[in-house]
């Protein structure tokens, strides 16, 4: 079983087998389209495609909810079951962006308690220039019944954190770009800044100048690091609306930390209350 990352030479290797599923999630925040009309053009051989918008995520309420909110369990399960997954699959999922976009579906399987899923360490661009095949064909998979498990303790909202600001024991990591952390070139969101006490993390540290995972030793260095010996399975990762957050979930678990806890909802959601604190 494969659940943190995955080679491509490995998922080359498993493309005829029936109980392997691949899942396209590449996708732009400024143009949510463009990307499933290029997953038609070309994509992994048997793979499916995921849209952040519309497949891991459901429509947000302005002033409400975060960009992203979480589909309801019962939503996920009729997706997955759509996507042909039971307990018998093994998921490798793939994206264009270094896995940003990806692992927010990998936490998703992972969080109704299938763990057999993994992140295609570099994804598409690593996939074209090692020279894997490709196709335009889409493949339209056989329905199976997922079963979810979920996993509740892995969902923090945003009464979880504020109540735990002050608590040395919690490490909140800030996924987003450092400059947007720090409130500067804020085009997304309202209000700029983050939250207190929350380290700056950007998603992006995660991989190396090529574009691939950095190595599970360099990962374990750099969040044993963040955390200063506070426990992993309190940390909770966020970031603009729940997306690149699970990246960095993911890291942690590849480094050999075991699981942390994401809130979802994020900055995005966070900003929706003018009484929570901003830094």
């Amino acid at each position: 079983m494969y659940s943190s990352l995955i080679s491509p030479q490995i998922v080359q290797e498993q493309l005829e087998n029936p109980v392997w599923r691949f899942i396209d999630c590449r996708y732009v925040l400024t143009a949510p389209d463009q990307k499933k009309e290029e997953f038609e053009v070309s994509h992994l051989p048997g793979a499916i495609y995921a849209h952040t918008n519309l497949d891991l995520a459901v429509p947000h309420v302005p002033g409400k909810t975060g960009r992203h909110p979480l589909p309801s369990v019962e939503e996920v399960v009729k997706k997955f079951s759509s996507w042909g997954i039971d307990q018998s699959v093994q998921v490798a999922v793939y994206d264009d962006t270094g896995g940003a976009h990806a692992a927010r579906l990998w936490w998703m399987l992972r969080w109704l308690g299938h763990d057999a899923v993994a992140v295609m360490d570099g994804g598409w661009p690593r996939w074209i220039k090692e020279g894997h095949p490709v196709t335009a064909e889409l493949f339209v998979p056989e329905a199976k019944a997922f079963i979810a498990s979920p996993r509740a303790e892995w969902l923090v909202d945003a009464e979880d954190v504020r109540n735990d600001l002050d608590n040395s024991e919690v490490c909140v990591l800030d996924a987003r770009s450092a400059d947007r952390y720090r409130g500067e070139n804020e085009t997304f969101d309202p209000i700029s800044g983050h939250i207190p006490g929350a380290f700056s993390t950007p998603f992006t540290e995660n991989l190396n100048k090529d574009g691939n995972w950095k190595s599970k030793e360099e990962l374990r260095k750099k969040y044993e690091k963040l955390l200063e010996g506070s426990p992993a399975q309190k940390a909770v990762s966020y970031c603009g609306s729940g997306i690149t957050a699970c990246h960095n979930i993911l890291a942690m678990y590849h480094a050999g930390m075991g699981d942390s806890r994401l809130y979802a909802g994020s900055w995005s959601d966070w900003i929706t209350d003018p009484d929570r604190p901003v830094e």
